[in-house]
């Protein structure tokens, strides 16, 4: 299907979980099936510590399938009881394997923010922090260093992070439902009114952003 046929008036999903949407990127888990359409696939934090030269095999194989986009989520959580250096190594052969293959970081981070920006010299690659709900301080800083956001459901309900959504670049915005069960033209709908556009230009705003995931358009 041509690409922009595929996306003109629909709501592309940055990062879900729902194997049966047809639009957006699929959160591919380890050893799952190959979907039909886009997906992304990487090591989370959470499963950093056990077998990860099986899980890195597998990744390093799927990384180069045509349909997956990105290498992700991966990253560093401060919540889970994993040793720092270890989530560390992970991530960093992850940030390899995307400048390898020349794909995108989709980036899980809770808490280990200021760690997050130092690995950012290491990446010849976009990164692109997804769901993020936290505080403008924190996303102005991930802005400067020049990180892509992709927001959530949050958006829906947070006020502090609306008013920080409202000032946001679009060109480096995208939108997500993650694991949650909403329709995510709610959140298209929210975010084009907190920032005073048309709903159709904001899709076609993530549509010109997803040109960093080098996504075959055929528009003949």
């Amino acid at each position: 299907m041509p690409f922009l046929l595929f996306l003109r008036m629909t709501y592309f999903d940055f990062h879900h979980h729902h194997l049966e949407k047809e639009t957006g990127i699929y959160n591919l888990g380890f050893r799952e099936s190959i979907p039909n359409g886009f997906f992304s696939a990487g090591i989370h934090p959470q499963f950093s510590a056990e077998n990860f030269d099986q899980k890195f095999d597998w990744l390093q194989k799927v990384s180069h399938h045509e349909n997956c986009l990105a290498i992700g989520e991966c990253g560093l959580d401060g919540l889970i009881d994993i040793d720092d250096e270890i989530q560390e190594n992970v991530f960093q052969r992850q940030i390899e394997l995307a400048n390898d293959v020349n794909k995108p970081l989709i980036i899980h981070c809770v808490r280990r923010f200021s760690q997050l920006i130092s690995f950012q010299k290491e990446a010849n690659v976009p990164l692109i922090i997804h769901g993020f709900n936290k505080r403008k301080t924190i996303g102005d800083e991930l802005h400067k260093h020049d990180f892509y956001l992709s927001f959530g459901k949050s958006v829906l309900q947070n006020v502090n992070l609306q008013e920080f959504v409202k000032q946001f670049p679009t060109e480096k915005l995208f939108l997500e439902t993650d694991a949650e069960d909403f329709e995510i033209e709610l959140l298209y709908q929210k975010v084009a009114d907190l920032q005073s556009m048309k709903l159709e230009n904001l899709v076609q705003q993530i549509e010109e952003n997803l040109k960093i995931f080098n996504i075959p358009i055929d528009d003949k």
